[in-house]
C-alpha cells in the first residue's frame, strides 16, 4: 500500500483517534446536570413514542424508561469509554464493536432526523474501517501490551 506522509497502519490509527475524540466530543458537549437528572432521557423518550417502528417504541419502554437514571449514566460514559479507549487504543476491537452497536441504537432510534443520521452513518463508518483495517496496530495501548 502506498500512503503519503505516514504509514497505512499509521493512517488507519489517525482515524482510530479521530473517532475516539468524537465519542469523547459527545460526551463533553452534553449539559450533565440536565442530563443526569433525566433531561436526556426525557427528550429520547419523546422521539421514541412518536417513532414509527414499534419495536423502537417496546424496546425503549422495556428497556431504558424503567430506569432513566441509569440509562442516563450508561449512555454518557459509555460515549467516555468509547472516546478513551479508542484514543489510547485499549480493548480497541471492544470499544469499535460497542461503538458500532451504540451508533446502530442512535441510528434506530433518530431515523427522522437526517443530521443525526449522517453522524451515526460516518461514525459506523469509520468504526467498520478501524476495525477490520485493525487500527490497534500502532499508536495504541493495544501493541504496546501485545494484546489482540
Amino acid at each position: 500500500m502506498d500512503t503519503i506522509w505516514l504509514s497505512g497502519a499509521e493512517w488507519l490509527a489517525v482515524l482510530r483517534i479521530g473517532l475516539g475524540l468524537w465519542w469523547l466530543e459527545s460526551w463533553r458537549h452534553k449539559d450533565k446536570k440536565t442530563w443526569f437528572e433525566g433531561g436526556g432521557i426525557a427528550w429520547a423518550a419523546d422521539v421514541a413514542a412518536k417513532h414509527r417502528w414499534n419495536a423502537v417504541r417496546s424496546g425503549f419502554d422495556v428497556v431504558v424508561a424503567p430506569r432513566p437514571k441509569t440509562m442516563a449514566y450508561v449512555v454518557a460514559y459509555a460515549e467516555l469509554a468509547l472516546g478513551l479507549g479508542l484514543i489510547a487504543g485499549f480493548l480497541t476491537p471492544v470499544a469499535l464493536v460497542a461503538g458500532l452497536l451504540l451508533n446502530g441504537v442512535y441510528f434506530a432510534l433518530m431515523i427522522h432526523d437526517w443530521a443525526e443520521q449522517g453522524q451515526n452513518s460516518m461514525m459506523a463508518l469509520i468504526s467498520t474501517v478501524a476495525l477490520f483495517g485493525m487500527s490497534w496496530q500502532t499508536w495504541s495501548l493495544d501493541d504496546a501490551l501485545g494484546l489482540f
